[in-house]
């Protein structure tokens, strides 16, 4: 992890501090500083002292079960999600669409071979994977990331896929490259994708592009269903329709939202007196 910058102005220590930040998950709430140290490749004392000082910031707290993240941490991923006016834009679409499908609906961007969740409506249903905001899944196994890789230009694709993904999932081997390549051929042509259990047992579900103001594809939006309960021609027959619809309902909102006539002007320092 750390040791991996070239350039005049990377500063290691910090590269470090978002290293420790970044080995927790889903599976590693709580860590020990050996497991810390493991995780990131640092010498424990200078994870000790990273963790340390996370801590005092409040992004980190030490507990029973070891060092574990705050809800502090939202704050970096909420300013970034809160920059686009995506959740504004979206929620009422995604309940919208939760209600009239009665199945859960999320919306991902894409971080290197793997998706992130950006906001989300759910049902209670008996799914094998939790989902919550900035849950990561590799992107091949999900319909999200197969319409996010393939809004990708062709060249870019490969460079993409050679990231290790940072979901802690086994990679799936269901497929080819090649074969991949192929299906997001299909995915861009027919503006949809569908992940059928390729993520997890009994998880399947359809996704469609949302666009910016400009036409680019930034996120994606889907419906997840119980593989039991909802068969593949349900899902594409009643749901995605629903959901195509409240996709572009989205962009557009989204695409308005961002040609507001709205500045934001720094604020007077301290003292300041107006001319």
């Amino acid at each position: 992890m750390a040791g991996r910058g070239a350039g005049p102005d990377f500063v290691e220590a910090l590269a470090r501090g978002l290293d420790v930040l970044a080995c927790f998950d889903a599976g590693r709430r709580g860590m020990s500083l050996s497991e810390v140290a493991a995780a990131t490749g640092l010498a424990r004392p200078t994870a000790r002292r990273l963790l340390l000082t996370l801590t005092e910031l409040g992004y980190v707290r030490s507990g029973p079960g070891g060092f574990e993240p705050t809800p502090h941490v939202l704050d970096l991923g909420m300013a970034y999600i809160g920059s686009l006016g995506l959740w504004d834009v979206a929620r009422p679409h995604l309940e919208d669409l939760v209600g009239r499908t009665g199945e859960s609906s999320s919306m991902a961007q894409l971080d290197g071979s793997d998706i992130v969740y950006v906001a989300r409506v759910s049902v209670p249903k008996l799914i094998a994977l939790r989902v919550e905001i900035g849950t990561r899944f590799p992107a091949a196994q999900t319909s999200q990331g197969k319409v996010l890789l393939a809004a990708l230009p062709p060249e870019q694709l490969d460079g993409v896929l050679d990231q290790p993904s940072r979901a802690g999932l086994p990679t799936y081997i269901g497929a080819t490259r090649e074969g991949l390549r192929e299906e997001l051929v299909g995915v861009r042509a027919r503006g949809w994708a569908l992940a059928d259990e390729e993520l997890a047992p009994g998880v399947r579900s359809v996704a469609v592009p949302v666009r910016d103001g400009t036409g680019a594809v930034r996120a994606a939006m889907n419906v997840t269903v119980h593989a039991a309960e909802t068969s593949t021609e349900r899902l594409l027959d009643e749901h995605l329709p629903r959901l195509l619809r409240a996709a572009g309902e989205v962009s557009a909102d989204w695409a308005r939202w961002q040609s507001r006539p709205h500045v934001e002007l720094p604020r007077p320092a301290a003292g300041g007196a107006e001319a």
